[in-house]
């Protein structure tokens, strides 16, 4: 079972050794940027096959970073999707992955067939450079850039480039200090946001490990730039410089990768613009390599398509959703405690309680409950009607990702014994094949409840392993 842990801001250490090495070019698998923006993401992370798993939540819904592979193992990264699969099946969480790398996509589309959905919005993409092309600011192309560097190395002749120390904090912090001023007054929300997290990364750039430079004019710092060392990369998380110095940014660009863009270093990730029409354009003028797409990738299960309940006939059964006349003998069913032990869930954990804090549901309490857990796409119940009318009820439930479901069977006490359950099992399996086009039918039951094994092998399902506490079946079309 995959277990995610929460995490604090100063945690996300914890995460250095995936991001260290890390090829996906994606500047938010650094620990800058989980630093700087935990408060809005504030992922809990787990660790499987050796992958970093981030699992946040956004907008309501759990959104899972494509997993991470310390050493790049591609292989251990699919196995640590099907865990993720399977966490989310268990939990009833949908799954949403996020940050997904472009070469990964279509590993993705395959697996889940036409039925997800991929998107890459433009704001979050990141500007990828190659390190050499700040270094040397080489070619037409770049004559721009260059007649600012020289402009500024003539109006200040007695400029420096230095690399941060510990002993620069109170230095680095009053030249941000006077960068801020000029960027509140602009009234920017996300501006404000951004330089509140700078003032905290400053005071962590020697523990995180971070590369930081700053550039003086008489003697005064006028811009710095602050980055990390991911694979074959380095993302540049900050880089500020006062616009009363012409030429300062295109300078700092230049002499920060000019100290710290060597060694394997091949390229700069500058990160987003946030769709920022102004950064968009001075992104773009510096002539990005590539544009780094971060996928969203929401894979959509069988159940997600049905608007409605089925009606399935058998020779002796009808399947068909509860009515509402039948409201008190679906209570009956579903309301039996010691019988439905078996079922492996606890009614009372969700119903109304009384003054006094004790279950204490009204009789169409049950079937609202049902509908309700289809109206959220967690389950299929319907009901097993006989001559006599609504003898139980059979319920396809924790549908996956990879076309499969698992199935469960109840019944009134006095309808027991007439095979009804194994009936009503096969017939939903088969619709499941044809109608859901489901590729796999999953059952269990309690070690010591064999009369269901029997059951389920009757209905053409076979055993497929066992734990502590269940023992498994399965059925496929073939079958």
């Amino acid at each position: 079972m995959l277990e995610f842990t929460k995490t604090k801001k100063d945690d996300v250490l914890a995460y250095a050794p995936f991001f260290a090495e890390q090829r996906t070019h994606v500047s938010d698998f650094s620990l800058c940027f989980q630093f700087m923006w935990h408060k809005y993401f504030a992922p809990d992370y787990a660790i499987v096959e050796d992958c970093l798993v981030l699992k946040e939540l956004y907008a309501g819904k759990y959104y899972f970073h494509y997993p991470l592979s310390r050493t790049g193992d591609a292989g251990a990264q699919l196995r640590a999707v099907a865990a993720l699969e399977e966490y989310c099946r268990d939990a009833e969480i949908r799954l949403h992955f996020t940050n997904v790398p472009r070469e990964f996509v279509p590993e993705l589309v395959l697996r889940y067939g036409q039925d997800v959905s991929v998107t890459n919005i433009r704001r979050w993409r990141d500007y990828l450079y190659t390190a050499e092309s700040f270094r040397t600011y080489a070619g037409g192309k770049y004559s721009g850039q260059r007649n600012h560097v020289n402009k500024f190395k003539k109006n200040y002749p007695d400029w420096q480039f230095r690399v941060y120390d510990a002993a620069d904090e109170g230095a680095l912090l009053s030249f941000l200090h006077e960068y801020d001023a000029a960027q509140r007054a602009k009234g920017s929300y996300l501006a404000s946001e951004e330089m509140d997290e700078v003032y905290e990364l400053v005071p962590v750039i020697g523990r995180f490990g971070l590369l930081c430079g700053y550039l003086t004019a008489g003697g005064k710092i006028v811009a710095c730039s602050i980055g990390e060392r991911c694979g074959d990369m380095i993302v540049v998380h900050v880089e500020k410089a006062l616009r009363a110095y012409e030429g300062a940014y295109p300078m700092i660009a230049q002499q920060f990768a000019l100290a710290f863009a060597g060694d394997g270093v091949e390229y700069l990730n500058r990160m987003d613009d946030a769709g920022d029409g102004g950064l968009r354009k001075s992104k773009l003028q510096y002539l990005p390599c590539e544009i780094v797409g971060k996928y969203n990738v929401s894979p959509r299960r069988a159940i997600d398509g049905v608007a409605h309940l089925p009606t399935i006939r058998t020779g002796r059964l009808t399947l068909r959703p509860v009515a509402d006349e039948d409201a008190a003998v679906y209570a009956r069913l579903a309301g039996d405690v010691g019988r439905n032990r078996w079922w492996g869930y606890d009614w009372r954990e969700d119903a109304p309680k009384d003054a006094g804090g004790a279950p204490a549901p009204e009789e169409g309490w049950f079937l609202a409950f049902a509908r309700s857990l289809f109206k959220e796409k967690m389950e299929m119940p319907l009901g097993i009607y006989a001559e006599n009318g609504l003898v139980g009820e059979v319920v396809l439930h924790r549908f996956g990702y990879r076309a499969e479901a698992e199935i469960g069977v109840r019944l009134l006490p006095e309808y027991e014994g007439n095979g009804y359950a194994a009936e009503a099992v096969a017939a939903y399996a088969e619709h499941a094949f044809i109608k859901l086009e489901l590729e796999r039918v999953e059952a269990k039951h309690y070690k010591e409840n064999a009369r269901s094994g029997n059951m389920l092998l009757r209905a053409g399902m076979r055993r497929s392993g066992e734990d502590e506490t269940y023992i498994y079946y399965y059925k496929t079309p073939a079958m």
